[in-house]
């Protein structure tokens, strides 16, 4: 970039978005701590929570975990007796993922506390400025998602 040139607006942007992205992680992952799990088991209890259970290819789909990070997760929400996997019924070759009776009161403690503990933060914007942030975001992903198929 030349010195005369401006720095593209969108650089700004960019930079804004990421900070509330480290902020973010940085206010829930302490709070799931304190909870007594890491921010990707949570992610897993939340994904789950609720639902008969889905298979490793959807989880992976579901949550912000990596698929090489997942296994290892699942490993040990295993070990603690928090989930099961089986055969899928409709595809031998899948493991369907559910959460134990454990889980589910893992779940049902932890999710409606962490849900209030974010909701404290988002009552920052008013309900305009949230839908406004949404319909933002939402167009910029798209357009991320337009892109990378060109």
């Amino acid at each position: 970039m030349q010195p005369h040139q401006r720095k593209p607006a969108y650089l700004s942007t960019l930079r804004s978005l990421m900070r509330c992205t480290q902020a973010f992680e940085r206010y829930s992952g302490a709070h799931v701590r304190e909870l007594g799990l890491t921010p990707a088991q949570f992610d897993v209890i939340a994904t789950l929570g609720n639902t008969e259970g889905m298979t490793c290819k959807e989880l992976g789909e579901r949550t912000l975990i990596t698929k090489g990070t997942l296994t290892g997760v699942l490993d040990r929400l295993a070990a603690r007796g928090m989930i099961e996997r089986h055969v899928d019924r409709n595809d031998a070759r899948c493991l369907h993922i559910s959460l134990t009776a454990q889980g589910v009161a893992l779940f049902r403690k932890v999710f409606p506390n962490h849900v209030q503990h974010v909701e404290r933060a988002f009552a920052h914007l008013s309900d305009q400025e949230q839908n406004t942030l949404r319909e933002h975001l939402t167009r910029l992903s798209d357009a991320f998602e337009e892109e990378r198929h060109r």
